[in-house]
């Protein structure tokens, strides 16, 4: 397969730190870059893109609601021309700097509980699609696969690029297992690379009991917040290139 791998990147703040963003740029094709709202800063963003660009690594946004206290994964009820100013201000931010610095913003991809709900709720997805159609349409999503948002993403007329996780879980529908339910995180490098290689084998989702959701997929995410990001990572990276598999930048494998 031609695969992408992928990390949410730049969601240090001022003087908190989140993950190793100078590893995982050595390892992954994209980045999805924080724009402020639910973490990172000028700096950290203009840092980030500078070194996306010196490793030639694809970047996106990654905006989420207004919650740095919560990270972002706290559910909150935005009015829909809100939410359409909310995405623009994200958006504009990092295709500003990254404009800047000589490097391109090719796609977006929602954080947190603006993702997830957006997975589920059609009426934000279509919302949700809509204010990166208005803002950009040439702009690729970054979409969970079997959501709502992916659906909306291609009513919208966007390229959608389907996405899975090595280190979640999954429910019988396809949605994430909620983060504070057993199991929901993969905890060592090791289970990561059997749930990546399981879904490629089975063409498809393999949930938590087990069973299968075909689906087509074209990223997988890591998550640059966990303890074991980089290792998992690199040892992920390792593992697929051995089995014959094309790691690319989201512009390139999708050919937009």
């Amino acid at each position: 397969m031609q695969l992408n791998l992928n990390a949410d990147l730049g969601e240090s703040f001022g003087a908190w730190s989140m993950g190793d963003d100078h590893g995982l740029l050595g390892i992954v094709n994209t980045a999805n870059v924080a724009c402020g709202f639910h973490a990172g800063d000028p700096l950290v963003m203009s840092r980030t893109i500078d070194e996306a660009r010196h490793q030639g690594v694809s970047i996106g946004a990654h905006p989420g609601f207004a919650d740095l206290q919560g990270f972002g994964r706290r559910q909150m009820t935005v009015a829909p021309d809100e939410l359409h100013a909310m995405m623009h201000y994200q958006l504009a931010a990092l295709d500003g700097m990254a404009r800047a610095r000589e490097h391109a913003m090719t796609h977006v991809k929602p954080h947190g509980a603006l993702n997830n709900m957006a997975c589920e709720d059609k009426n934000l997805a279509i919302a949700l699609a809509s204010a990166i159609a208005d803002y950009r349409p040439d702009l690729i999503l970054l979409a969970p696969v079997l959501s709502e948002l992916s659906a909306a993403g291609n009513a919208a007329g966007l390229t959608v690029a389907l996405e899975v996780f090595a280190d979640r879980a999954y429910t019988t529908t396809g949605a994430l297992v909620p983060r504070n339910k057993p199991g929901a995180l993969l905890e060592t490098s090791e289970a990561c690379i059997g749930h990546v290689q399981a879904m490629i084998a089975k063409g498809g989702i393999v949930t938590q009991c087990g069973s299968i959701l075909e689906t087509p997929f074209h990223s997988v995410c890591v998550h640059g917040d966990s303890a074991h990001a980089v290792t998992t990572a690199q040892a992920l990276r390792i593992a697929l290139l051995a089995a014959g598999h094309e790691l690319l930048p989201l512009p390139v494998l999708l050919q937009t």
